[in-house]
């Protein structure tokens, strides 16, 4: 049987017909361990970060794959993507203290971010080798007081406009981040100021869930040309060219993302190219993907309870999550696939909208999609493409504990992540001594 795209890598349908990931049935996993369940599948995660690497050292053996641990910031992740030979893009001190706490090497992080504390600054100073994206002046003045030498990559806005969501474009110029092109010899001369930051690079992002291919190389010419014109007037010889990520994944059918080693090997070209025509010394390349290494590596498994048939409309199922465990629907109207765990060969033949279970009309995680006709209470919807942003931009709304998370592999199973008690919902909630009755 022929499975999606969006499917991870082990996914496969048993003799019982019910849905398999990493060798592990999911209706018993979800009998072990409780839903709703995040799901991950290891293969998955090290087959893609493979790809990107292998691609990267055929094409441009010096660089630098990292993570962007803000996709999915767990120390089982981290700890992977360390034995593939990844390193860690982190945008907060939670991030660096979750790659600390696994004795993540230091001199493979970077510190992003638009507004960092003096707190999280000083923290990745302290982490010795740790490298800081500067992303406005504000970090230069906050990295000047600490006054320790500490590696930092500039990050710039190129002004390039790709087709995705407003909410995940980041290189246009009307940015919250970077400095815009008119304001980087001004940065350069504040840098200088400081005399403790060493910069060995330049930075770029341009967005998320990203389809096209040409943009990638737009950036490497506008941050290349850059390195030219700041090494002929302030002789900086850059060391490190940082191209960002974003590249986009499949979520439903509709979606058509590029291929992984073809993006690498068109950008390493591209590099290489412009490397000769400006006659610069060969930077390290280093990219930074998130979604495209765990998204089609999760998914959620849900049990369905009640149901509503509206007159003339929709065939409404709910289940026992929502947007608490998956605000991408609600915030950015995205869509998702599903099918039926425990009647994964059935055919898909009555249209029906999944209802989340919270107290909004808009939590609703997919809207008319065909399932099997006649589902039940007890059965399990399983949605794909959750692995990125679920897990990392989930609530406790309407007090509802936060899912478990297991990985599995090889028919393996093993907790990376506690299911949330309702004694975790209130262990930071304190009474003032005037209410204690």
């Amino acid at each position: 049987m022929n499975l999606p795209a969006y499917y991870p890598n082990s996914a496969k349908v048993n003799a019982k017909n019910h849905l398999e990931i990493g060798d592990y049935d999911l209706v018993e996993l979800a009998d072990r361990f409780g839903s709703p369940l995040y799901v991950l599948d290891e293969k998955t995660i090290r087959d893609t970060a493979r790809e990107y690497k292998q691609a990267l050292d055929e094409f441009y053996p010096n660089n630098l794959p990292i993570f962007a641990s803000k996709a999915l910031a767990l120390k089982a992740v981290f700890a992977i993507l360390q034995e593939e030979g990844f390193g860690l893009d982190v945008v907060s001190a939670g991030e660096l203290f979750t790659a600390e706490s696994i004795n993540f090497p230091a001199d493979k992080i970077y510190l992003h971010g638009n507004n960092k504390s003096i707190d999280e600054l000083e923290r990745a100073v302290n982490y010795a080798g740790t490298k800081v994206i500067i992303d406005n002046f504000h970090d230069i003045k906050l990295l000047g007081q600490l006054n320790k030498p500490i590696d930092c990559l500039l990050r710039l806005t190129p002004g390039i406009e790709c087709h995705t969501h407003d909410y995940i474009k980041t290189g246009q110029i009307d940015s919250k981040f970077g400095f815009d092109l008119e304001h980087l010899i001004e940065a350069i001369e504040r840098i200088k100021e400081t005399n403790n930051i060493n910069l060995i690079g330049l930075h770029a992002h341009i967005g998320s869930q990203i389809f096209e291919v040409n943009p990638y190389e737009d950036v490497a010419r506008i941050l290349l040309e850059n390195f030219v014109k700041l090494n002929e007037k302030y002789n900086l010889k850059f060391q490190e060219l940082n191209i960002g990520g974003g590249i986009g994944i499949n979520y439903t059918t509709a979606d058509d993302p590029p291929n992984i080693r073809e993006v690498m090997q068109v950008l390493s070209h591209k590099v290489k190219s412009l490397i000769n025509e400006f006659k610069l010394e060969t930077p390290k390349l280093i990219v930074e993907p998130g979604r495209s290494i765990v998204g089609r590596a999760g998914v959620t498994v849900y049990e369905i309870g009640s149901s509503k048939i509206v007159p003339k409309g929709r065939h409404y199922i709910a289940v026992n999550g929502g947007m608490a465990d998956n605000p991408r629907p609600i915030t950015y109207q995205a869509k998702y696939s599903a099918c039926v765990a425990n009647k994964a060969n059935l055919a898909n033949n009555q249209v029906y909208t999944i209802a989340g279970r919270y107290c909004e009309s808009g939590d609703i995680l997919i809207k008319d999609i065909e399932l099997p006709a006649d589902l039940e209470p007890k059965d399990l919807i399983v949605l794909f493409g959750t692995g990125a942003y679920n897990y990392s931009m989930s609530s406790n709304y309407n007090r509802v504990p936060k899912p478990a998370m297991v990985l599995v592999q090889n028919g393996e199973a093993e907790i990376i992540l506690q299911r949330e008690s309702l004694e975790d919902l209130i262990k930071n909630d304190t009474l003032p001594s005037r209410l204690i009755k």
